[in-house]
């Protein structure tokens, strides 16, 4: 194991060049957000923060992360406005964006470096105003906490993470942030304890040390915060994923673990894929990704209560827009009739009510060997193509985030399979109906 983690670590410093090119990117950023925020004498300090400030960051996708710090007694409303002019106004050369956290920030790119302009309140700890708050001591304490060594083994467990598909906290993703890899690395001080634990490691588990209760499948306590639990922005799926490949990786250290693996997709079930396309008005990312996962659970519930046994789902949007809810089906046509357990017959009252209240609305009916009295009920739909258009058609305002409400209305498309689907979007459906990459590894 050691080996292969040395000849890891060789790979992901960035070299002398990238390093002098990223950081007089990143003092240019510096120097017109400064400029800015002397308009403005709500905004007290600016500084560096994320992995570039901490010295964890990777060569290929390093972000500059510009905190601006607010006084504590600046009204939300300011807070968020101010902000915004501030970035606009000095990446204004940069294209620059609105992304969001709980809060608004600016984002930009320079030369293919991201550019975050955040602002946060200047508060103690514990009296956090805005989700950001935590940030800039979250890179104070790290830059004071990690050895260069765990610097580098922080690099080793993001480009582990990365290549098997679970490394970014934004909201399509639900993955590890680089905070937590950092977090993981200050607790197991390497990337091989990590691993060794994560094996093992149990339901409910807690890493770090806090006297609060968390319903989580792992628990990971934020340093600075012993109430917050980071692992909550982490899907199940996700957590599953690290103890695999860090299982397969214990038993049997191989490169390939650090490079990505493709899922085996099984063409033979394309026939079992509801797919929900509709176009949007642009917004920002995180919103519409927001948006497209509750309404693809929200479907889901619905189509199970339809009589439909979704095995997975899944959403997907270009973020500019196009959006796609994906739902992987046992079965896409299903019997027209069903049945419905009523009260035992013991039960006086509820035995009556319920006898009269289907008898005329059902096939049949009889007392179960169960006791109960059952009735075989006829479905309205058995296609689930027609279900869903019916649904979306008839039952929106059930089914459906208000904010896509008018996106709806504007027209949607409800089909089966793959054959109205890109190679992108093809690639994006065919993850429901693969075995995931993770399990393959112990093949």
């Amino acid at each position: 194991m050691k080996q292969i983690i040395s000849k890891v670590a060789k790979t992901v410093t960035p070299s002398q060049n990238i390093e002098k090119s990223k950081k007089q990117i990143a003092e240019l950023a510096l120097k017109l957000v400064e400029k800015e925020i002397e308009k403005y004498p709500e905004v007290i300090d600016l500084e560096f923060g994320g992995s570039f400030a901490k010295g964890t960051w990777l060569s290929k996708d390093a972000d500059v992360d510009i905190f601006i710090k607010f006084e504590k007694s600046t009204s939300e409303e300011k807070f968020e406005n101010i902000s915004k002019k501030i970035g606009f106004e000095s990446l204004k050369k940069y294209s620059p964006y609105v992304r969001y956290s709980e809060h608004p920030y600016v984002e930009a790119k320079i030369k293919d470096t991201k550019i975050n302009v955040v602002p946060f309140y200047d508060v103690k700890i514990g009296e956090w105003k805005s989700a950001a708050d935590r940030s800039p001591l979250h890179t104070k304490f790290m830059k004071k906490s990690l050895t260069s060594k765990m610097r580098n083994e922080v690099r080793i467990l993001k480009t582990f993470l990365k290549s098997n598909g679970i490394y970014g906290a934004e909201i399509a993703k639900q993955g590890f942030s680089g905070y937590v890899s950092e977090v993981l690395i200050l607790n197991f001080k390497n990337f091989e304890n990590l691993i060794k634990s994560i094996s093992n490691i149990k339901e409910n588990q807690i890493i770090g040390k806090t006297t609060k209760k968390f319903e989580t499948s792992i628990v990971i306590i934020d340093p600075i915060d012993s109430n917050r639990n980071l692992a909550a922005a982490i899907s199940d799926e996700n957590i599953g994923k690290f103890v695999l490949i860090s299982r397969a990786f214990k038993e049997k250290p191989r490169l390939d673990l650090f490079k990505n693996k493709k899922s085996k997709v099984s063409k033979k079930y394309w026939d079992n894929l509801l797919v929900v396309k509709f176009d949007f008005k642009p917004r920002s990312p995180d919103v519409i990704w927001g948006q497209i996962k509750r309404a693809t659970s929200s479907l889901s519930t619905q189509l199970e209560l339809g009589g439909f046994t979704v095995l997975r789902s899944k959403s997907y949007t270009d973020q500019l827009k196009e959006a796609y809810l994906l739902f992987f089906l046992e079965s896409t046509k299903i019997s027209n009739t069903y049945s419905k357990n009523g009260p035992d017959f013991f039960r006086e009252s509820s035995s009556k009510s319920f006898i009269s209240k289907n008898l005329k609305n059902i096939e049949l009916m009889w007392i179960g060997t169960n006791g109960k009295i059952i009735s075989l009920k006829k479905r309205k739909h058995t296609d689930a193509v027609k279900f869903m258009s019916e649904f979306l058609k008839k039952n929106l305002q059930t089914g459906m985030p208000k904010g896509l409400l008018a996106d709806f209305k504007q027209g949607f498309r409800v089909s089966i399979g793959n054959k109205n689907l890109s190679k992108s979007i093809k690639e994006e459906a065919g993850e429901l109906i693969s075995t995931d990459g993770a399990l393959l590894y112990f093949n």
